[in-house]
């Protein structure tokens, strides 16, 4: 799958909403808040159930690699998610 489709495949999860469980959220770090080397893949299965989480690294911007969008679109579909949440910022890896 090309980046640009992953891409949109993430954000049309994205806006539409919290619709329930399951639910995975995406968190972007980096050493800048310009470049994002790692995403945090949270998955919770129902209401009250203990986080999974996965992480992925890069050298580059996670956002735009094509491997990593791409396994993250597989994991949505897979888990047949609900909701999908992602935060707009870069927190910096400490």
């Amino acid at each position: 799958m090309n980046l640009d489709k992953a891409k949109k495949r993430i954000a049309k999860c994205v806006k539409r909403g919290v619709k329930g469980y399951p639910q995975i959220s995406l968190s972007y770090f980096g050493e800048t808040a310009d470049v994002a080397t790692e995403v945090s893949v949270q998955f919770v299965f129902e209401e009250g159930a203990e986080a999974q989480e996965q992480r992925f690294v890069g050298k580059t911007d996670v956002r735009e690699d094509e491997v990593i969008q791409s396994a993250i679109v597989k994991i949505i579909e897979r888990a047949e998610v609900s909701t999908v949440l992602v935060t707009d910022t870069v927190s910096l890896l400490g």
